[in-house]
């Protein structure tokens, strides 16, 4: 690496396909061709993706390996730097991320520009990389978005359940514990819920939310966005656990679970359920301080609280 590149030293966050090869833009072939390093999950998933669209790995010789040395310690085994030229492919995942971090920043300080790249779809939504972003926006370093796939916003724009407020979980817990814990804690969500799930944990997961969220919840079941066998099932989430049962080929891939918010009459259901402790509070507080008591005691959010408080009192 004997010169920084001539485009702006800075940290570009590049988006890659999810399945479609030719989800990929032409805005990032070209970021990814400038760049003196590309930072990557999996420097030969990667390295297939880039030879795909004809973007070089490899840079001319530099007697300057001084820059590279930092670099050589926590590269894959498959890809170390005993080629002659410099290797623009840098592994940067969540086993090296703090040792890696640093070494990147000061990279881009020099005057080199990098791309952070996931094995697919947009970095940081689920993957590792907000550690580098941080480290960029304290450092002072610009850092911009090349937009594309992202299978989360893919699955909630074809689910059919409501869009204009949703929350991205990512993956829940592996053990049925822990699951169960955070699921309990999501059951009185209103907004769209967004999950993804590995293969062999998908059955037990939607057995879990059936039963925590109830088997007449809504969702909407994504498989392989963008692919040959791509799936999109609209359902329950009790008729849902049968169909994925029912079928192998369910239970592989990639997979993206939307979940519709609690409903608006359930929420008055679950509300009604805390009247008895709402009408005690009401002897000795106001209803403003007894919404917020009461909220604080069964997370229910406190206007809704409020609006019971104040039904109660007209009773």
């Amino acid at each position: 690496m004997s010169a920084p590149t001539a485009m702006p030293a800075c940290l570009y966050i590049v988006a890659t396909p999810i399945g479609n090869l030719t989800d990929m833009t032409p805005h990032a072939i070209d970021i990814l061709k400038q760049v003196a390093i590309i930072a990557c999950e999996d420097t030969r998933t990667s390295g297939k993706l880039l030879s795909h669209f004809g973007i070089e790995t490899k840079g001319g010789k530099t007697d300057d390996t001084k820059d590279l040395l930092s670099h050589d310690a926590d590269h894959d085994a498959n890809t170390t730097t005993k080629q002659k030229g410099h290797n623009k492919l840098w592994a940067y995942h969540e086993h090296n991320s703090a040792v890696q971090t640093p070494k990147i920043i000061e990279m881009i300080e020099q005057g080199y520009s990098v791309a952070l790249i996931s094995d697919a779809g947009t970095p940081l939504v689920s993957d590792p990389g907000y550690q580098l972003v941080q480290a960029a926006h304290a450092a002072g370093v610009t850092v911009s978005p090349i937009v594309g796939a992202s299978a989360a916003i893919a699955a909630l724009s074809v689910a059919g359940l409501p869009s204009d407020r949703f929350s991205f979980i990512g993956f829940l817990p592996a053990k049925a514990h822990g699951r169960q814990k955070q699921l309990a804690t999501l059951d009185t969500r209103t907004e769209t819920l967004i999950f993804y799930e590995a293969p062999h944990r998908i059955v037990a997961s939607l057995e879990d939310m059936a039963t925590i969220f109830g088997a007449e919840r809504d969702v909407t079941f994504c498989r392989e966005l963008t692919k040959t066998f791509e799936t999109v099932h609209k359902s329950t989430l009790g008729s849902l656990v049968d169909f994925v049962k029912a079928d192998d080929n369910q239970q592989r891939g990639e997979i993206v679970v939307v979940v519709a918010g609690v409903s608006a009459a359930k929420d008055a259901d679950d509300i009604s359920a805390h009247d008895a402790l709402l009408q005690r509070l009401l002897e000795d507080l106001s209803v403003k301080k007894a919404a917020a008591l009461a909220a604080d005691i069964t997370g229910v959010k406190k206007n809704a609280l409020y609006q019971r408080l104040l039904a109660l009192q007209a009773e």
